[in-house]
């Protein structure tokens, strides 16, 4: 095939090509520069091209193949190495996993402080927390409304106090629990 011939042939698949370039891509100045490095591939080895065969398909294995040696390379790129001992520098990372300890240590420790409330304010407080309407939990105790509010309102004001003197100025609405 010669070069003219070549140029003809190539010319008309460059649409096709730009378009895979794209879709293996999904960006459009990397699309630009794999089409780039297609072609350049292409015109430097037109000798290797056996004439008979399959034009459009052998363009396409080049540009696919220079895909994913790019993907391959960058790819290490992004490992890292690291020789210290203990893999000092791998596991001193910023990247730390959750694994709810803390909020369980932290909600085993709220119970606790609720369980040590006087029964009086601690049962209205529970039964407002599990969903009980302040009218049904007056209801249930036998009491006046307001005074079911005034005791879950004390309930509330005794808990805060309790977490306030275990861990300061500490905010469990940061660590998903709210009193």
């Amino acid at each position: 095939m010669g070069t003219l011939e070549f140029k003809e042939s190539f010319d008309v698949l460059t649409p096709s090509l730009n378009s895979f370039a794209y879709n293996l891509t999904k960006n459009r100045e990397e699309a630009e520069d794999l089409y780039q490095e297609t072609a350049f591939r292409a015109y430097t080895n037109r000798d290797k091209f056996n004439v008979g065969t399959n034009f459009k398909a052998w363009l396409f294995t080049i540009m696919k193949n220079i895909f994913i040696n790019n993907y391959r390379r960058r790819a290490k790129m992004n490992t890292i190495m690291d020789n210290t001992d203990n893999n000092y520098y791998i596991n001193s990372g910023k990247n730390k996993v959750s694994n709810g300890g803390e909020s369980k240590i932290l909600l085993k420790e709220l119970n606790g402080m609720i369980d040590d409330l006087d029964s009086d304010i601690k049962d209205p407080f529970m039964m407002h927390f599990t969903g009980y309407k302040y009218q049904e939990i007056a209801d249930k105790l036998s009491l006046p409304l307001g005074t079911v509010k005034s005791r879950i309102f004390f309930a509330r004001k005794a808990l805060k106090q309790a977490i306030k003197m275990n861990y300061g100025s500490y905010n469990f609405l940061k660590s998903g629990l709210a009193v």
